[in-house]
């Protein structure tokens, strides 16, 4: 790794630019440690803040690393913002590969402005406003030391001042002695002032310590405020976490949720004995808020556009009349787009089966690209020159390379079972219980509808699944019991599982979901919503299930696809003896 540094003014602001010469992945890591630092597109380089703490962070982080300045000719940085860079000069001669930074790199207005803050300690800080409570600022490259503050009971982050605070007590203030010993710095002469909006002095709320208080919200009708005692935050913030639509004010330090007879009813069921309502409930309360109205962003990246991009709209045209899926079409038409911009002053009916052949030659050599990659761009190029332009005879015989035989990654059923338990978000739960009890795809999963669920029958009917199939699968026991919990509380309208718009549950919120509950669970890290699918079959096989009513509930179209499953499953394997066990040693 080998970092050059800039000083330059962007946006009224001077900021210190950073690009890493040599590649290394953990260099974004490592500069997301700098408290400010962004990456910046248009510039191609990292910003970070010019300031005496955001540097000294960034020199304890590349602690030993060269450092060097740019090339005053940097093609990423526009004219506009060379022509107003203010550089710093190396005490070294310009044949010097490592430039000595001055002392003085920070401007004396600022260091005198700025304290010192190292990783070396933790320091504690008070507040007249708090105290019953102590303020931590805690370095932002040890994660350790927040892990650590993370766990005390009580904790509290404050967004505004960036601070953690922890409660005032001896035994704390003992556990800390314990654990930080002499890296704990006591700052006396500091005080914390926090931050208040001009709306929060007029605004007071009637608390109480042994309850959650329920407010009406004093700007904002459709919301309510809710008040979660700091005695209570242990017990019952994750369940408020759980709350559709409930989200944080920074300015009165109170939780805001959507004035719906959704979240009366969560309140009801999981919060009824601690919850105090301060006012009277309305009677036309609606059942959740009207669905915002989509804002269309547009684009900073303008898209490529190929000199023959009526021969990318053809194949479209021809892949639609065909009926192919959106995925398949938009994957072909990148691939040819890719192809014929390769030789893009050559037109596409002149191009060579020689030429084909170079192409993906070159891809397989410089990009290394996977079987299955190969084999989507011979398809897309295939399907072209067939259909669209009638030259059959260029791409007869085209070669497809032979796909590896990879074995599934599955879960076994005990990390199944901790994956699950360590979601407590009842829609969520619902979501990784559905798609491990009946096989699901993630795309099957998210196009349910509430008339698919067919509980009488103890079934799910898939709706145009992979390769526009449907089919129906089993609906277990212990989901059936979940989803009528989760039906009777949320009251979705149309899909099984809606996203905040009201539409169809996204894919990516799925992917979260599985992350986040992969990663409080400690369960194989290479797993994904996918795993689940392969679980739920091979689970199937060991219990005894015969391959061909295995296969109906996948919705394979052949049975060498599922009998993939016997390679990994365990059944009968303490049957099996090693010859070795016979040998007399």
């Amino acid at each position: 790794m080998e970092l050059q540094i800039k000083k330059i003014q962007l946006e009224n602001s001077t900021r210190i630019a950073v690009i890493n010469a040599r590649f290394d992945s953990s260099f974004p890591a490592k500069m997301k440690q700098v408290k400010g630092s962004y990456f910046s597109p248009e510039i191609k380089a990292w910003l970070m803040p010019y300031t005496k703490e955001a540097w000294g962070v960034f020199k304890s982080v590349f602690k030993g690393i060269p450092v060097t300045n740019l090339p005053d000719n940097m093609e990423s940085v526009p004219e506009s913002i060379k022509s107003n860079a203010s550089y710093e000069v190396s005490n070294k001669t310009k044949d010097s590969t490592i430039a000595v930074l001055p002392s003085n790199f920070i401007p004396t207005e600022i260091a005198s402005a700025i304290p010192e803050i190292s990783d070396a300690h933790l320091i504690i800080r008070y507040c007249a406003e708090k105290p019953d409570r102590v303020f931590l600022v805690v370095p932002p490259q040890r994660k350790d030391w927040k892990d650590f503050v993370n766990k005390i009971p009580g904790k509290w982050w404050h967004s505004r001042e960036k601070l953690w605070s922890v409660p005032r007590t001896k035994e704390l203030f003992k556990t800390f002695q314990a654990y930080f010993k002499d890296q704990l710095l006591i700052d006396r002469l500091t005080p914390i002032v926090l931050q208040m909006t001009e709306s929060f002095t007029n605004v007071k709320f009637e608390k109480q310590a042994n309850k959650i208080t329920v407010h009406i919200h004093p700007e904002n009708p459709d919301y309510w405020c809710l008040d979660l005692p700091e005695s209570m935050i242990s017990a019952h913030l994750g369940t408020i976490k759980n709350i559709h639509g409930r989200r944080w004010n920074t300015d009165w330090y109170i939780w805001e949720v959507p004035a719906t007879l959704l979240t009366k009813r969560f309140l009801e069921q999981y919060l009824n004995d601690v919850i105090k309502w301060t006012f009277q409930l309305a009677e036309n309360i609606p059942e959740r808020l009207p669905s915002p109205v989509p804002q269309h962003y547009k684009s900073l990246k303008e898209p490529v556009v190929a000199q023959f991009e009526s021969a990318i709209t053809a194949l479209e045209q021809m892949l639609m009349l065909k009926r192919y899926s959106w995925r398949t079409i938009k994957s072909y038409k990148n691939s040819l787009r890719q192809f014929i911009m390769h030789y893009n002053n050559i037109k596409p009916s002149q191009i060579t089966r020689t030429q084909i052949n170079a192409y993906i030659m070159q891809l397989i050599r410089d990009k290394h690209i996977t079987e299955s990659y190969q084999n989507q761009i011979a398809c897309a190029i295939k399907i072209f020159y067939c259909e669209v332009l009638d030259q059959s005879d260029k791409v007869e015989g085209l070669v497809q390379a032979k796909r590896p035989q990879k074995i599934p990654q599955v879960l076994t059923e005990y990390e199944v079972t901790r994956l699950l338990q360590s979601v407590d978000n009842l829609k969520h739960r619902c979501i990784l219980m559905l798609i491990y009890s009946a096989g699901l795809r993630l795309g099957e999963l998210t196009n349910l509808k509430l008339t698919d669920i067919q509980a009488q029958e103890h079934r799910i009917f898939v709706r145009d699944g992979k390769g526009k199939k449907d089919r129906c699968t089993i609906l277990a026991g212990k989901t059936e019991h979940m989803l009528r919990t989760y039906l009777a509380l949320f009251k979705p309208v149309h899909w099984l599982f809606e996203g905040a718009d009201g539409g169809a549950y996204s894919d990516r919120s799925v992917q979260a979901i599985f992350t986040a509950a992969k990663e409080r669970s400690r369960i194989n890290p290479l797993a994904t919503v996918h795993t689940l699918r392969h679980s739920f079959a091979t689970h199937l096989l060991e219990k005894g299930v015969d391959l061909r009513y295995i296969q109906d509930l996948l919705g394979h179209e052949s049975s060498k696809t599922t009998e993939i499953y016997t390679h990994i499953t365990k059944k009968s394997w303490d049957k099996i003896k090693s010859p070795l066990d016979d040998l007399e040693i």
